[in-house]
């Protein structure tokens, strides 16, 4: 047996062989404490790998809302202001109906002819301006009022006595909101101390 025994030492020593001093002469006792303590690290290294993972997932959660948050804002934007390129393009049609208006002399407004005409042109300028408040197109308040450089674009000074100095006293062309936009400012004449 003893023959037997030898190859088997000669095998083990040969495992052995390069094996540092100081962990061969260990106890079975300091090895269970070394695999306990790199238990621990290791479990310690996945409590923190789970932390951060929940962590980004948190972070991509709040993304996600704060994206799709965005896109019906976005969306909600679209609905509300969608005829405004085409708003600005109409607004002209009733700047040259208010012109029309205004440039008709007394006596024509007195004719029978002259009069169903210029009732049409009447009508026809109510029936813009319904279609506009239907789709929130407000006009702009301007004589009276303090210049507001978010609504109206000064064209000139007028000297006055009788308003404030930076009071809009004049507006050449109306100014127009669609909701809570600027769609046209007004463009006035602003009144200053006389020279």
């Amino acid at each position: 047996m003893i023959e037997n025994e030898k190859p088997q030492d000669e095998a083990v020593e040969k495992e052995l062989d390069g094996v540092p001093e100081e962990f061969l002469e260990r106890s079975d006792e300091e090895i269970a404490e070394d695999d306990t303590s790199s238990l621990d690290t290791a479990l310690d290294r996945l409590r923190d790998d789970l932390e951060a993972a929940k962590q980004e997932v948190l972070y991509a959660k709040a993304e996600t809302q704060n994206v799709r948050r965005r896109l019906e804002k976005d969306m909600q934007d679209a609905r509300a202001y969608a005829a405004t390129g085409f708003a600005r393009d109409i607004l002209s049609v009733a700047d040259n109906l208010s012109r029309a208006l205004e440039h008709v002399p007394e006596e024509l407004r007195e004719g029978d002819k002259a009069k169903r005409f210029i009732e049409g042109i009447e009508a026809t300028q109510r029936e813009v301006e319904k279609v506009f408040g239907q789709h929130g197109i407000t006009r702009i308040a301007a004589v009276g009022l303090p210049l507001d450089p978010n609504q109206h674009q000064a064209m000139m000074e007028i000297p006055s006595d009788e308003h404030e100095p930076g009071t809009v006293v004049q507006e050449m062309q109306s100014g127009w909101m669609i909701k809570d936009r600027l769609l046209r400012p007004a463009m006035v004449g602003v009144a200053k101390k006389p020279d």
